[in-house]
């Protein structure tokens, strides 16, 4: 049918060549030629197949891919449990063996705890100490006499705080700074022992306790007797007294307040 639709006439081959004869174009007697084959058909043909093939190879090789990517997913799904309990594990591990390490420091805190202390001091109360240990080790001062002397307006001018701290710190043995200003006043000063006891302990001086005057009234090493002789001889050269006025000084309890004993020995030898 052409492409109308209507009905061609079939070609016949024979049609136009002599019936009973060589078709025509051929010598007589010899066999006709073949006709010529079509090569135009098994072109396509070939084509056709090798482009299948392509497609084929295309698709085996995609499914392939996708098997292996899916098969590499469904492998990281199941070694993530495995990956997340070995680090557990191994964190675990770490924090065990730093817990030791750690507790290290801390006691090391603790044992550096008390000089931390020390340099949270302020530098006045340093200073306060400082001072408090020059009147105790040079002057023989006692614990009253140091804190007025630390806050006096005429002393060192610190605040309560600061002396305070001082005296609570100092290292110092009040008995034998009782009795170091107990041997200044007996030799300078040739005070009886009656005299020191009550220099030692009045609030205007040495400001002592009365148990630290007594230990160094006791324990010094004092001729009593010259010291009465050697006071008359101050009131006789530099005051011109008479000898009776001179006992009365040295016995006087606003005077030497030396015993009459000693009193008496110091006019027996005043002319010597």
């Amino acid at each position: 049918m052409d492409p109308q639709g209507q009905n061609q006439p079939q070609y016949d081959p024979s049609f136009g060549q002599p019936q009973g004869g060589a078709p025509y174009g051929a010598v007589p007697g010899q066999p006709a030629p073949a006709a010529p084959k079509k090569r135009g058909k098994g072109k396509f043909i070939a084509l056709g197949c090798g482009i299948l093939a392509l497609l084929v190879i295309i698709l085996f090789g995609g499914c392939a891919a996708l098997v292996a990517t899916s098969g590499g997913d469904s492998d990281e799904a199941a070694s993530a449990p495995e990956s997340s309990e070995q680090a557990e594990a191994s964190t675990e591990g770490e924090a065990a063996e730093v817990a030791p390490a750690e507790e290290a420091p801390a006691e090391e805190a603790a044992a550096e705890e008390a000089p931390g202390e020390e340099a949270d001091v302020p530098a006045d109360h340093t200073s306060a100490l400082t001072q408090a240990e020059s009147y105790s080790d040079t002057m023989g001062m006692s614990k009253k006499g140091i804190f007025d002397q630390l806050t006096s307006d005429y002393g060192g001018q610190f605040s309560d705080e600061a002396a305070q701290y001082a005296i609570d710190n100092l290292e110092a043995d009040w008995n034998a700074n009782a009795l170091k200003s107990a041997e200044s006043y007996s030799d300078t000063l040739n005070m009886s022992k009656q005299g020191i006891f009550d220099q030692l302990t009045s609030e205007h001086g040495d400001q002592f306790t009365e148990e630290e005057a007594q230990y160094a009234v006791d324990t010094i090493d004092a001729d009593w007797n010259e010291n009465a002789l050697e006071s008359a001889r101050v009131f006789q050269e530099e005051m011109a007294m008479s000898p009776d006025a001179i006992h009365d000084q040295l016995t006087s309890e606003y005077g030497g307040q030396f015993t009459q004993e000693q009193a008496d020995y110091a006019i027996e030898n005043l002319g010597s």
